[in-house]
């Protein structure tokens, strides 16, 4: 058999081939030879330059706004101006050598060796001691905000009132027009300390209003406790510790009673505006004790009487306080109003 045969049918068939084609004959396709297109090539997947080339722009063009909108962030927020005293203060990672910026959002630390001066946009400056960590929060005209976390700063407000606010753990202090000292531990108590005007410290609806040359002691979870002149006897500066942030409970009841006893005693004529915010610290006896003691210094005006006293009358408090000669309660209700939302 010619090898053509298989391939072609040319030749002579081998007999046993020809046997088995009888046998697969009733197998056979009868139907006509498909008809297939032209086998043509896929186009080439490899990029082109002029796609590659849209690609990079397109890629670039996100490069740049993203940039561009950080920048913009990082370097347009409202800022103040630090200038460095002593050491090396930083802004974030920034060591400040000799004068940089401190923007809303960023903290200024200071360790044990360096000074900072910070200037409140044009409203007045705040110094800032060694070991001090603080946080600018808002830097609008209407509202400049600080957040001392610890240490100690030293704030001079020349604007008017209620435009500068410093947050602690524990209190917010609020300007009334004044010069004064505000320091916080690592516990979050603080202590404010006014050397000209006012300051009104308080925390969830507890206040204290804090006249020139007096103190006020805060403790986280309270708020601020009853102010203080400055040279005010020890017996009452330590009696006003228990009073203010003692454990409350009838246990130490007695405790109370003495640490009462030891402020009313050691009251002065001067420290009548002492008594006067006891008489919100206190209630019930307790509070009719202050109230005994303070009327000997300062006789209630005409319109407050004992009885409104007791019952905490917001009224005959303020006509009360005005008759102290410290000021007058319609100017710092006026200019303290409520705290601004953050």
């Amino acid at each position: 058999m010619s090898d053509n045969y298989i391939w072609d049918g040319s030749g002579k068939p081998d007999p046993e081939v020809e046997r088995l084609e009888g046998l697969l004959k009733q197998f056979r396709h009868k139907a006509p030879t498909p008809v297939f297109p032209a086998y043509e090539p896929p186009p080439k997947r490899g990029w082109s330059f002029g796609l590659t080339l849209r690609w990079v722009a397109a890629a670039a063009a996100v490069v740049v706004v993203t940039a561009g909108a950080w920048y913009s962030y990082r370097w347009t927020r409202p800022s103040w101006e630090v200038e460095r005293i002593a050491g090396a203060p930083r802004v974030g990672s920034s060591v400040i050598r000799e004068a940089g910026r401190l923007r809303v959002g960023e903290w200024l630390e200071t360790d044990a060796a360096s000074r900072a001066r910070i200037s409140v946009g044009a409203i007045g400056e705040v110094q800032v001691d060694p070991g001090t960590r603080l946080q600018l929060l808002q830097a609008r005209a209407d509202e400049h905000r600080l957040s001392l976390q610890q240490g100690k700063l030293h704030a001079i407000i020349w604007a008017p009132p209620r435009l500068f606010y410093v947050n602690t753990p524990s209190a917010t202090a609020i300007d009334l027009g004044c010069r004064y000292t505000l320091e916080v531990d690592a516990s979050g108590a603080g202590l404010l300390h006014v050397t000209y005007g006012w300051v009104a410290f308080e925390q969830q609806g507890r206040e204290s209003f804090v006249p020139a040359n007096a103190m006020c002691i805060t403790r986280p979870g309270i708020g601020p406790g009853t102010p203080y002149f400055e040279d005010a006897p020890q017996a009452l500066r330590d009696a006003l510790i228990p009073l203010d942030f003692g454990p409350v409970g009838e246990g130490n009841q007695k405790q109370r009673e003495a640490a009462l006893d030891s402020a009313l005693t050691a009251a002065r004529p001067r420290d009548a505006f002492t008594l006067w915010h006891l008489l919100s610290r206190t209630e019930g006896a307790e509070r009719a004790r202050v109230f005994d003691r303070l009327a000997r210094f300062v006789p209630p005006p005409a319109g407050v009487t004992r009885e409104g006293i007791l019952a905490g009358n917001r009224h005959m408090l303020d006509l009360w306080w005005d008759a102290l000669g410290l000021r007058d309660t319609s100017w710092w209700r006026m200019w303290k109003g409520p705290v601004p939302a953050r």
